[in-house]
């Protein structure tokens, strides 16, 4: 992006309007939302974010794994330095039985280049205090517990009135807020998660001093074990097994229904267990898939990251997906062609090329474990998704 692509004539049509006098409303203050924010401050758009939650999501989560074509984006964001200094990079993942026993190592593909490691492991809350530290300082507008109640669109914008009463007008909207967007529905888009049969409970732990990369164990008590590194002294663990109803497991005991879940497995893992003692640093997620087709705008209304898409985390891309959303979208958005229904469908459809396979093969992988179908080629199909990663978005 250059600084003056907003000045440049548009072939034989009238040239576009300055960038100071377009206004953009970014709701959801997650990764797809902070990154677009970030960029297009940079290019001197004004810019709104909003955040339902009070603490602009700082403090919730345990760990996430970023794979080189996140960590790109997080450099063309400014903040890799940041994010390599609060991580743990590593460039290998390992398959255990569940005994422990280590089966294979195998390199894991440098999806963002040769000069960004191949995986860097992280607490979710410290790089999402990076990231709204970076909206912060670009100048944008943030006002968190705000919520975006209503949408009318006309021939110049959106009127967006808000939870506290008061209302803006914008030239555009992004969509940001999430796998549940309330802004996804208020413009008529149909499309919903669906649940894909799995969840997932997370917890943090103390690092062990062996544990230098991710390794996970198939099979054993749950479909799949694993830990990740996010620090020189931290972890986070997780356990995959079928669905189960929220209702039936109290938050209270989640820390013990992942200790019983994870008492199965050796090596590290005793350890690792032995820590999971608060049940509100453990998480109980469902594996949800979505992805919105056809276009991913109503008129200057625009879905980004979870909004638009959603898979399980099998191949650890959501919130790549997501940062390369913001990324192609701001490039458009500061080129030389007008906000219209063209320059959105190319964004959706240089995006949907990318994000399908990635849904799909993230989705295949849990349905193979669901099925028991011994014959899978995972490594294949993780192996051709991750060299696709390589290109550019």
């Amino acid at each position: 992006m250059t600084p003056d692509r907003h000045d440049r004539p548009e072939g034989g049509s009238t040239p576009a309007p300055a960038r100071h006098s377009r206004k953009v409303l970014v709701i959801g203050g997650g990764s797809a939302g902070n990154a677009v924010t970030i960029l297009l401050r940079r290019a001197g758009i004004a810019v709104d974010l909003v955040e339902a939650e009070a603490d602009g999501n700082t403090t919730a989560g345990s760990g996430i794994t970023l794979q080189g074509n996140a960590l790109r984006v997080l450099r063309e964001l400014g903040v890799w330095e940041e994010v390599r200094a609060a991580g743990y990079a590593f460039g290998s993942a390992g398959i255990t039985a569940p005994d422990g026993t280590v089966l294979h190592v195998a390199d894991d593909l440098r999806t963002g280049g040769d000069d960004l490691p191949a995986t860097v492991g992280m607490r979710r809350p410290r790089l999402q205090r990076i990231l709204v530290e970076a909206v912060r300082a670009s100048g944008a507008s943030v006002r968190l517990g705000t919520r975006a109640t209503a949408l009318e669109q006309d021939t110049t914008g959106v009127l967006v009135r808000f939870g506290d009463g008061t209302e803006g007008h914008y030239d555009l909207v992004v969509a940001a807020d999430g796998l549940g967007s309330a802004t996804r529905k208020a413009i008529g888009v149909e499309a919903a998660p669906e649940p894909t049969g799995m969840a997932i409970w997370r917890g943090t732990a103390p690092r062990p001093a062996g544990v230098t990369r991710a390794d996970l164990a198939y099979g054993g008590p749950a479909y799949i074990a694993g830990y990740c590194p996010t620090g020189d002294t931290t972890l986070y663990a997780f356990v995959v097994e079928d669905s189960r109803d929220r209702a039936d497991i109290p938050p209270r005991t989640y820390a013990a229904e992942m200790r019983r879940l994870t008492a199965g497995y050796g090596g590290h893992w005793p350890e690792i267990t032995a820590h999971i003692t608060d049940p509100a640093l453990v998480n109980y997620t469902w594996f949800d898939r979505m992805l919105v087709e056809g276009a991913w705008h109503r008129g200057r209304v625009v879905l980004a990251g979870d909004a638009a898409h959603c898979c399980p985390p099998t191949l650890a891309q959501g919130a790549a997906m997501s940062l390369e959303d913001a990324l192609v979208l701001a490039e458009l958005l500061t080129g030389p062609e007008p906000w219209d229904d063209a320059l959105f469908q190319a964004y959706y459809e240089r995006r949907v090329r990318r994000v399908r396979p990635v849904v799909e093969a993230s989705v295949r992988i849990g349905r193979w474990q669901l099925d028991g179908d011994r014959d899978a080629d995972v490594p294949g199909l993780m192996a051709r998704t991750m060299t696709m990663l390589r290109e550019l978005p």
